[in-house]
């Protein structure tokens, strides 16, 4: 009987400690850990298998990802992520609105051009403008600069300008690629005396593509319009004399943009 007595005993025993080992091993499945790459990538999830050679992680959407124990900078676990988390300083409301408040836009062009007469030709240019990339949590471009725009017809005609503008560029969506449309309007300065600058305009439309929340790259087609008064010789009544008469000139072409 007390042999009986002692097996119950026993057996209960183990039960309790099955149960014990079996919630332990549940708890650490449960446990996530995060792999640091070296490339600084962080993978995280349930590591199912390792040896010296290799990695293996189940995500949580149950997806299993291996890699090379050499491509591995060490194995954190929650604690160690979220103790590295709580050593980071706070960052202020002060510190995200400087980090957002200047930003450069560099465009640089290249098409066909027509000047009112009508002549035909070339045109390039290149834009550097300065101002603010992020407005109300939306990536808006408004600022101003200056630019260099030349104009090539034939028999060696070359007209260029000093554009002194204000611009915005609007992307009409937020996501990571998304249509932009873009306005700006100044004064042209000619950089020639036989010609004098005037009202300059331009609008853009095509693609952007947000690389980081101040960066992005695009491309564009764009026209440019420029006042100007470019000398030219008049014949009045038999008589020949040289004046500047007034002409407009316009380029259209494609653009490619960087915002940093």
């Amino acid at each position: 009987m007390r042999i009986c007595e002692f097996f119950c005993i026993f057996a209960l025993e183990m039960r309790k400690i099955a149960f014990i080992l079996t919630l332990c091993a549940f708890v650490l499945c449960a446990h996530a850990e995060t792999l640091l790459l070296h490339t600084g990538a962080r993978v995280q999830g349930q590591i199912i298998f390792q040896n010296e050679e290799v990695i293996i992680i189940r995500n949580a959407d149950g997806a299993r990802f291996q890699y090379p124990r050499a491509d591995v900078k060490a194995v954190l676990t929650d604690e160690e992520v979220a103790a590295e988390k709580a050593d980071l300083p706070a960052v202020t409301e002060e510190e995200i609105t400087t980090s957002k408040k200047a930003s450069i836009l560099l465009e640089l062009a290249g098409g066909g051009a027509y000047l009112s007469g009508p002549e035909y030709g070339g045109a390039a240019s290149v834009d550097l403008l300065v101002g603010s990339h992020h407005i109300k949590d939306r990536h808006l471009f408004i600022g101003g600069g200056l630019g260099y725009h030349g104009i090539f017809m034939g028999e060696k005609k070359v007209y260029n300008f000093l554009p002194i503008q204000a611009a915005v560029r609007m992307p009409l969506t937020e996501d990571k690629h998304a249509p932009v449309f873009g306005a700006a309007l100044g004064y042209g300065v000619a950089l020639s005396k036989d010609y004098v600058g005037g009202l300059y305009a331009g609008l853009d439309f095509g693609y952007r593509c947000q690389i980081n929340p101040k960066s992005a790259v695009g491309l564009v087609f764009f026209t440019h319009y420029q006042q100007a008064k470019i000398l030219a010789e008049e014949s009045i009544e038999g008589v020949s004399f040289e004046g500047k008469v007034g002409r407009n000139l316009f380029s259209f072409g494609a653009k490619f943009t960087l915002y940093f």
